[in-house]
């Protein structure tokens, strides 16, 4: 029996190298277009970074290895032009020569893989404009880099690859600015998982750039790049990596007249089988069913096309075997975390129509007091029945251990009740007595049995403080760290004597820092008759998520190198000072703030506490409590996992709050319209009292709203009257209209050109003028949901506030203008 694969890669090279294993007098070629038969393209971004250097490394197999070894004939730049089904031959281009010739076969295995998606946009075809799909891909972008020694780079997409070149291309020296249309990278994660990986991107000195697209890519006259966004900011750039994604190379199979399924995959049944039986469809190409849905999909990874040429070996041999779905199980590295992900997110399981509930967790990968222990962010996704229907995990060490494990789990079929009883290796080098895929059983297993009722992160802010009572039970010096606004803080280890003070007509809603002292507040409340529910994941999943993920606008002028990462700023220079060590190494938040807040205590002004940590949100708590402290920072980094930071106590000046300088210069702004002239007279108020050092709030309510709004369609789930508002209502800036003289458009068109000619920036200048001044912009929730608007429907950075909000930020104004 002859057998003809078409491509190579994970996919073709595993079905006809199993193949021979099965069948060793079977007669197998191998057709592939491209110059390299098998090689690692996952390690493409890595040769690029030169953290892997040798390239040789990255060719797996070579033909004449092939040929030698496994007795595989392989041809490489032979190209299966046309797939001839009645006569079971395919036509083949021979690129070296040119000509054309006919390949008989008895089964064939279409293995071709997917191409780079390239936008249609202006510019997408200059020479310094660049996919990453194989090896001469790799060569040419690692031979710019070489050769041109760019100083900046523009990336888009931030999906796996897009993630893994922002990296490797800054560890060349190069400033790199990540777009992505999303408004988060790693599509796989929950948004609350990826605002931790925006974090440390940020403090990696990535541009983030989020919730925006590329409209155009045009040549400088300097020889750079310009890049023009949705948004009509520029990024001025050496090169660019088109990174948005993959599309299955599916022209052979359609001029074939095979089925095609999902996103234009080739269909196949569960023996990988096309609607012609003899024609097999395996890796990138090919649709699948998927283990949780048992719908068909498409996942373009190496295991599972690996995987499949191994089953379809087996079934041309006669055997009898079934391809039993995939998870889509997925790690990545991002400098110094490790970002993992198995089974549905919330997303997929909402469009699947599934109910769900999750849990979240913050725990150590291994031992606590054993050196070197490290926090993770664990979320998993399960069904009312305990049925585990995904996890993810973001940390340092460990993610892939216990990623692994759930999706064994999920493989399995086992319930979040099985997690419980997991016997797994213990050692404190390598785990905890209780390991953390242990305890998020423990904390699931405690939802479904009613024992903890939980509230996630997005809730806070639509929470009616009427009835609802706020309730940190963290102690005094970790809300240096940052608090939930209008929280009462009774620390936990007072609780039981305090019970007074708190409300029995209303709902109780706790937080700690990650959740575990919630769950005991909690239960100590729930027995006393309160009304509660617990923070899913506490203030540390919730202060990410809320806060501005996207740092582009903020940073936009500003060179990447020389801003957020603090290094070595001098100390103020004082006689008799002493510095000091402090290892804060293993310690969870809030730990090594804790243990950095007891040292400064006890040391003088002017010393200077150098404090190493392994909590990867140290990064972001050691800044604000120093800004909220009156501590200097004088640098923060990270090396091989290792925060190190440095603080010199005391050594803030701030003003003396004395005669007029005590006067608040505080100004607050309610924005009821959502005309074009009010909507310009409020952002230039807010400029211009920002620019003399105000600080200045706006809260934007009703009409005001729509001021706030993407210009871009954001695809959200809403009931009919709320799409009805939506269409009725203008869609952001760039579509208000003036309050009078709007004459059918051409009024507000003309001051819109009268602005222009006298050099008066438009409104989404305006607005973002404003954020970059540090103005706050708060929407109203009530109005919100009154007009069916939702968050995601907003622009980056916008807050999601309630009345009490606004008046604490009135109150500390010194005058409040309604508009």
């Amino acid at each position: 029996m002859k057998t003809v694969v078409v491509g190579g890669v994970a996919g073709g090279a595993s079905a006809a190298a199993r193949l021979r294993r099965m069948d060793e007098h079977a007669d197998i070629v191998i057709l592939e277009r491209g110059e390299y038969i098998s090689f690692a393209n996952c390690g493409l971004p890595y040769h690029i970074g030169e953290v892997i250097k040798d390239r040789e490394k990255l060719l797996v197999l070579t033909p004449e290895e092939l040929k030698n070894l496994l007795g595989i004939e392989a041809r490489t730049q032979h190209e299966v032009i046309r797939i001839n089904r009645d006569d079971h031959t395919v036509t083949v281009k021979d690129h070296r020569t040119g000509t054309e010739y006919l390949e008989s076969y008895d089964r064939l295995v279409l293995s071709p893989g997917a191409a780079p998606i390239l936008p249609p946009i202006p510019g997408a075809d200059l020479p310094q404009v660049f996919t990453l799909r194989n090896i001469p891909d790799m060569d040419k972008i690692k031979s710019f880099v070489d050769e041109k020694r760019p100083s900046r780079a523009v990336v888009v997409g931030g999906g796996f690859i897009g993630v893994e070149l922002a990296e490797n291309l800054q560890h060349r020296g190069i400033e790199v600015t990540l777009i992505e249309m999303l408004p988060q990278v790693m599509a796989p994660i929950d948004y609350d998982m990826a605002a931790l990986v925006h974090q440390h991107m940020h403090f990696k000195h990535v541009r983030l750039a989020l919730g925006d697209g590329v409209k155009s890519i045009e040549p400088s006259e300097q020889g750079w790049l310009k890049v023009t966004l949705q948004s009509d900011r520029k990024v001025d750039t050496e090169m660019v990596i088109l990174s948005i994604g993959v599309k299955p190379e599916n022209q052979l199979a359609k001029d074939a007249g095979l089925e095609l399924g999902p996103r234009g995959t080739i269909a196949t049944n569960a023996t990988l089988q096309t609607n012609d039986p003899d024609i097999y469809a395996i890796g990138d190409a090919a649709s699948v069913e998927h283990l949780l849905t048992h719908e068909a999909t498409s996942l373009p990874l190496a295991g599972p096309a690996s995987k499949q040429g191994r089953m379809v070996a087996d079934h041309i041999v006669g055997r009898n075997v079934r391809f039993k779905g995939v998870q889509g199980t997925s790690i990545v590295k991002v400098f110094d975390i490790t970002v993992a992900a198995t089974g549905m997110n919330s997303r997929q399981l909402e469009q699947a129509g599934i109910q769900f509930k999750n849990a979240i967790i913050h725990a150590s990968n291994h031992a606590g007091y054993y050196p070197g222990a490290a926090p993770m962010a664990f979320k998993l996704l399960f069904g009312l029945d305990g049925t585990i229907y995904g996890a993810q995990i973001v940390g340092m060490e460990g993610v892939d251990k216990r990623i692994d494990v759930i999706a064994t789990a999920i493989r399995a079929g086992m319930k979040v009740f099985d997690l419980e009883e997991l016997e797994l290796a213990y050692a404190p080098p390598f785990g905890s007595s209780r390991d953390p895929v242990n305890i998020i059983g423990f904390v699931a297993g405690n939802m479904l049995r009613g024992d903890v009722e939980t509230i996630d992160w997005n809730e806070i802010a639509g929470l009616d403080r009427e009835t609802n009572f706020l309730l940190d039970v963290r102690k005094p010096e970790e809300l240096m760290i940052g608090a939930i606004d209008g929280a009462a803080n009774i620390p936990l280890q007072g609780l039981r004597d305090h019970l007074n003070e708190i409300p029995r007509n209303k709902r109780v809603v706790i937080y700690c820092q990650a959740g575990q002292r919630g769950y005991f507040a909690y239960r100590l409340l729930k027995q006393e008759g309160f009304d509660v529910v617990n923070l899913n994941g506490g203030f540390k999943t919730y202060s990410h998520a809320v806060g501005r993920q996207s740092n582009f606008d903020i940073f936009e002028n500003v060179s990447i190198s020389s801003r957020e990462e603090i290094k070595e700023i001098p100390p103020v220079t004082l006689t008799n000072v002493n510095e000091y060590m402090l290892d804060a190494c293993g310690l969870q938040c809030p730990g090594p703030i804790l243990k950095l807040y007891n040292k400064v205590k006890e040391v003088n002004d002017g010393d200077v506490i150098t404090v190493t940590a392994t909590d990867f949100g140290f990064t972001s708590d050691v800044k604000a409590w120093s800004d909220r402290t009156g501590n200097r920072l004088l640098s923060v980094d990270t090396e091989n996992g290792v925060i190190t930071a440095r603080i010199q106590k005391g050594m803030v000046e701030k003003p003396a709050e004395t005669g007029a300088a005590a006067v608040s210069l505080d100004k607050t702004m309610v924005v009821f319209s959502g005309d074009l002239d009010k909507a310009l007279a409020a952002f230039i108020i807010a400029n211009g009292a920002a620019s003399m050092g105000h600080k200045v709030t706006l809260f934007f309510t009703f009409w005001g709203l729509n001021i706030l709004r993407k210009d871009a369609y954001v695809p959200v789930k809403k009931n009919l009257i709320e799409k009805m508002f939506g269409f009725m209502m203008p869609r952001g800036a760039n579509k208000l209209t003036l309050s009078k003289m709007h004459m059918a458009g051409m009024g507000t068109e003309m001051i819109k050109w009268i602005m222009k000619e006298k050099n008066v920036d438009s409104l989404p200048v305006l607005i973002r003028t404003a954020q970059e001044n540090g103005v706050r912009l708060l929407a109203c929730q009530m109005s919100m949901d009154l007009m069916g608007i939702k968050k995601e429907e907003l622009l980056d950075g916008v807050e999601i506030a309630g009345v009490a909000t606004f008046i604490a930020s009135s109150d500390e104004s010194n005058a409040t203008l309604f508009i």
